[in-house]
């Protein structure tokens, strides 16, 4: 190791706190080479020791192990040896060139990193090195992690054994220092001037080494032993004279390395691997992963399609480069996933499908057509369903939900839905009221579907704070739809969202219905609106979709029982009677016995008309009702019985509710009439 100072060993290196794990490290890969720390990397600022420790561990191998061959290398000798060599045939040469050496130490990697095909050439070294259970020592100026330019995967290879640092020398330590190197010298030191050299601002061990070689100097020259004074004031006079002159020098000798290193590489570089490396430098310096072409480099033979790769790898970072900005301005819902495929052309198209998911994400809800909050209403509608729809969107707690209203033709009832969404979006500014019907909603599923979107459409509707569904008789013969809106509501659910759905008819009466989401429409309060479209004014039905002039409203007849319209074309009184009687009826054959027809039945009772102050009693008489966990279901009797009770006047309720389960309903139309057994 004439390359090294013979100085330079374990015996002559000031151990302290700031180099001891070093120290110890590099004492253990000579003891144990191969073994114990494969690669062994140490870094720290110039002059603090490394090449020292490098010097040391190649002069113990050689004490130790004689039979065992050291090579030391600098930059320079690195890229002397291999600059050009590349795939196979760089590993042919690396392999001839280190078949014998069974430690490399190799010094300043620094200035290694630069140039991509000088990394491969040195991840190549390493992988043959220690592949073959060889020791490998590195030196540099900076941790793997802070060196600009180097590849993911000579980085890895680097942290892949041990790490260690060499920091600063503190007071005591440089006082052993200047000790240690003036015995190596020869020269004696009083202690007093060895105390005031190491007192004396010393940012690395090479400048303390420096300090103590001008104050030996200039006490040879004089033939005398100078004063800690004297000492001090030496050094203070050096310090101002090469300051810059030291600080040039060394950059000098940096940016000199550098190009040097830059002009061995290009000079012997194919055109067409030039071309890849200026690619994959270009894209890594914008931040994106340039693997594919520096694998493309590898090769011997340039590519027969570069041009077109080039082209497309350029395509794809552009591309890259509008995905991140689209992400952005739809508020990426997810950071995490997309850190790594924004920055790899190789993963376009998981971008792609990123920001397509990110876009159905945030698209809007559909907006609540023009028309009136639930207090617009007034008297077009039952106020004891609007009571119902306000208590649901209105309150922090509600004794149901969700809230299903129907009516005969289904337009009532979707105007008091969309009345529910308008006055949801007035009363809480931000809330997420999402409007929606079941065709609308299966169509939505099938298209994202198709498009590979469908998790990010199931999140853009679990955020809804108002989910209103139109058309609820609709998910007959679907099953899709059915099961999407069940685990809808389940999400739903436990986010404490309300859910409003509208029909033509009963959950009961919705045919193919699946169990579960027929318990969840009927878990909250199930109302009819017994409004027709035809009873509505002009601009509710116009709110809801419906023409203003169609089934406009009749006027009604005074008597209940007034003839048939047909009727009153006839002039003749005995005419409408004898029509009123039906046609005559026909002969019986022989044996037959004549049958009575059946009477009509009764008229309905005519339902009693509620007051104001009956419905006020009605809705004060929600909170008696047990409470429950928010969305488990309500027994439709409790609210019932609370309607049939009103009759009986509010004291009488006050004092007994009686259980759902063992009272008779009296339903107001009679061939609905439910009668329940107590017993």
């Amino acid at each position: 190791m004439e390359k090294l100072d013979p100085h330079f060993t374990f015996e002559n290196f000031v151990v302290g706190p700031a180099n001891r794990l070093a120290s110890a490290a590099a004492r253990r890969a000579a003891e144990r080479p191969g073994v114990s720390y494969n690669p062994l990397f140490i870094y720290s600022s110039s002059g603090l020791g490394k090449t020292h420790i490098l010097g040391a561990i190649a002069r113990h191998v050689e004490k130790v192990y004689p039979d065992k061959t050291v090579d030391y290398l600098t930059p320079e000798e690195f890229l002397r040896e291999f600059v050009g060599a590349s795939g196979i045939q760089g590993e042919d040469q690396v392999r001839a060139r280190f078949k014998d050496v069974d430690i490399l130490l190799l010094d300043d990697v620094q200035f290694l990193t630069p140039q991509s095909e000088v990394q491969e050439l040195l991840l190549l070294t390493l992988n043959t090195l220690t592949g073959e259970g060889k020791q490998v020592v590195l030196a540099c100026d900076r941790p793997p992690v802070e060196i600009d330019g180097l590849g993911a995967h000579l980085r890895t290879r680097f942290e892949g054994g041990l790490l260690v640092d060499i920091g600063s020398p503190e007071y005591e330590t440089r006082v052993a220092i200047v000790t240690k190197r003036a015995e190596i010298r020869g020269t004696a030191l009083e202690p007093s001037v060895a105390d005031a050299i190491g007192r004396f601002p010393s940012e690395s061990v090479t400048e303390l080494q420096d300090s103590l070689d001008r104050v030996l100097d200039v006490q040879e020259n004089d033939d005398k032993v100078l004063s800690p004074e004297e000492a001090t004031f030496i050094l203070e006079q050096r310090s101002e004279e090469g300051e810059d002159e030291v600080g040039s020098e060394l950059g000098q000798f940096l940016d000199e390395l550098s190009d040097t290193v830059a002009e061995k590489v290009q000079a012997q570089e194919a055109p067409w691997r030039k071309l890849l490396r200026e690619g994959a430098e270009k894209a890594e310096a914008g931040g994106f992963n340039a693997g594919g072409l520096r694998k493309r480099m590898e090769g011997n033979n340039p590519p027969d399609d570069l041009d077109d790769f080039l082209s497309g790898f350029e395509r794809a970072v552009a591309r890259l480069k509008e995905i991140a900005a689209g992400l952005d301005a739809v508020g990426n819902p997810w950071p995490e996933a997309a850190h790594g495929v924004l920055r790899d052309p190789e993963r376009i198209e998981e971008a792609e499908a990123l920001l397509a998911s990110a876009e159905e994400r945030a698209k809007p809800f559909p907006e609540i057509p023009p028309g009136p909050t639930l207090e617009g209403l007034g008297g077009d509608l039952p106020k004891l369903v609007v009571r119902a729809a306000d208590q649901l969107v209105s309150t922090d707690r509600t004794e149901y939900n969700p809230l299903y209203v129907w009516s005969s033709d289904g337009a009532a009832a979707s105007v008091l839905l969309q009345a529910a969404g308008r006055s949801k979006s007035e009363a809480k500014e931000g809330s997420k009221v999402a409007l929606i019907s079941v065709d609308h909603f299966a169509e939505e599923f099938i298209r994202s579907l198709s498009m590979g979107v469908a998790g990010a459409w199931r999140e853009r509707w679990w955020v809804a704070d108002l989910l209103l569904i139109e058309g609820a008789q609709r998910l007959e013969g679907t099953e899709r739809a059915q099961e999407e809106l069940f685990h809808l509501f389940e999400a739903l659910g436990r986010r404490r969202a309300r859910v409003m759905i509208a029909g033509d008819r009963p959950p009961n009466q919705i045919s193919a219905l699946d169990d579960r989401l027929r318990a969840r429409l009927e878990g909250g309060l199930v109302v009819e609106v017994e409004v027709e479209k035809s009873q509505l004014p002009a601009e509710l039905r116009e709110s809801v979709g419906l023409p203003a002039e169609a089934d406009a409203p009749q006027p009604k007849p005074d008597r209940d029982d007034a003839a048939d319209p047909d009727e009153a074309t006839l002039s003749d009184p005995g005419e409408r009677s004898e029509k009123a009687k039906g046609p005559d009826p026909e002969p019986l054959e022989e044996g037959e016995e004549q049958v009575e027809p059946a009477k009509a039945a009764p008229a309905a009772e005519k339902k009693k008309d509620v007051s104001a102050e009956d419905l006020e009693w009605i809705m004060s008489f929600q909170p008696r009702v047990p409470t429950r966990p928010e969305g488990d279901a309500v027994d439709q009797g409790e609210i019932l019985d609370a309607l049939a009770a009103s009759e009986r006047g509010a004291d009488d309720v006050a004092e007994w509710v009686p259980s759902p389960e063992q009272v008779v309903m009296d339903w107001p139309r009679i061939n609905e009439r439910i009668v329940e057994n107590g017993d």
